[in-house]
């Protein structure tokens, strides 16, 4: 039997996927250690949250520009301006020891990285065969989640062991070679991009921001998010709290076990859709998050974070492939472009409002109430997997013409 499926693992996927892991890891590593190091020049828990938040506003506030661009011009550029703001402003972070500029500066660097992940996931869109969107989109999700997870640890090893500036610096040479990479793949053009060129779509800011289409799993990833969003600001603070140095382990099980469930997670989708495999992962992200906010040892850093890489590390990459499964190819950079926001307003919102909370609850209590966005995001996945079957059970009536 010959075997008609379409080739995924490209040159040009491989080279994409490399250069998106070291983009993420060389933003990334830098993530954990902003709420320490803002804390450590006379910033305010309040503060730490508006430094997230302004990140966050400016990428979501650039995406549907991108998006839009992206229905015209060919990938290759903007991919490359990207990484190299993205670059040019991990270059200058060690020049902003004043809370008020690092403010402005973070919305400025939340604008270049608004610019590149919208970008790139577009790139793998246009390179991934469309019979195999949940596998493809799903290994490329693992460079996003990878990065995610393995760059922190790193960031937190280097930031509690040297200091700043070495953090910095390793994070440059990181963002180099994603360039490098970045600069080296050569990628697809969809067909709609040469006649989008000839009758270009009027610009339409909301338009460009919401993809009606992919919005239902796109508000799902905004919650799955906001529960991710307590972990990304507090937990180098949680560690220090605790007086724990094993924060770096929750990363590293969250990596491995991330990646060792990919090649499953990425096949259950394109079978089953993605109900199934997301409700699952919520319940596993619910309950990692419990573990994590009562941990008095190291060795709950390392549960936590194996459950919460089966868990969220799943969800994410399988997110990203029902929102963009859902519209037109057309439209995949906007709905791309779209799904990335969630993740960012998601982080943002719950870094203001937790970083209220702080104010009158502990760090663990922040961790226990965030665990309840992932049963939100249980139950609003089981109401679209019913709504499905219901469709699917729903008897077809032939009208025949007299």
């Amino acid at each position: 039997m010959v075997n008609d499926m379409p080739p995924l693992w490209t040159k040009s996927f491989i080279f994409l996927l490399i250069g998106n892991l070291f983009t993420f890891m060389s933003f990334q590593m830098l993530l954990p250690n902003l709420p320490p190091y803002i804390a450590s020049i006379g910033g305010s828990s309040l503060q730490v949250g508006m430094v997230t938040t302004a990140f966050s506003i400016a990428a979501i506030l650039i995406r549907p520009f991108i998006g839009h661009i992206l229905l015209t011009k060919k990938r290759k550029m903007l991919i490359l301006i990207g990484s190299f703001l993205l670059l040019v402003c991990t270059i200058l972070y060690p020049f902003t020891q004043i809370i008020f500029l690092l403010l402005i500066f973070r919305f400025l660097h939340g604008a270049a990285w608004g610019l590149s992940t919208t970008a790139n996931g577009t790139a793998a869109v246009d390179l991934v065969p469309r019979r195999r969107v949940g596998e493809g989109m799903g290994y490329f999700g693992l460079s996003i989640t990878i990065g995610m997870i393995i760059a922190p640890s790193v960031g937190i090893f280097l930031y509690q062991n040297f200091n700043f500036q070495i953090l910095i610096s390793v994070s440059i040479l990181l963002g180099l070679v994603a360039f490098l990479f970045l600069a080296m793949t050569h990628y697809a053009e969809p067909e709609s991009l040469a006649k989008n060129q000839i009758n270009p779509t009027k610009f339409s800011f909301f338009h460009s921001l919401i993809e009606k289409k992919s919005s239902y799993p796109a508000l799902i990833t905004f919650l799955t998010s906001f529960g991710y969003g307590s972990i990304v600001t507090y937990l180098v603070l949680f560690g220090e709290e605790q007086n724990l140095t094993g924060t770096f382990l929750f990363y590293l099980a969250n990596a491995l076990c991330s990646t060792a469930s990919r090649p499953f997670t990425g096949r259950v989708f394109d079978a089953k859709g993605p109900w199934i495999l997301i409700m699952g992962c919520s319940v596993i992200a619910f309950v990692a998050m419990w573990i994590l906010s009562i941990a008095t040892a190291n060795w709950y850093f390392l549960l936590s974070g194996a459950l919460f890489g089966i868990g969220y590390g799943s969800m994410i990459p399988a997110l990203q492939a029902w929102t963009i499964s859902k519209t037109d190819v057309e439209r995949s950079g906007i709905a791309n472009g779209m799904y990335y926001s969630s993740i960012d307003f998601g982080i943002g919102l719950s870094a203001v409002i937790l970083g209220l909370l702080h104010q009158y609850v502990s760090t663990s209590s922040l961790f226990q109430m965030s665990s309840f966005l992932f049963l939100l995001v249980f139950l609003f996945t089981f109401a679209d997997y019913v709504n499905k079957r219901r469709k699917d059970q729903r008897p077809v009536v032939n009208v025949k013409k007299l």
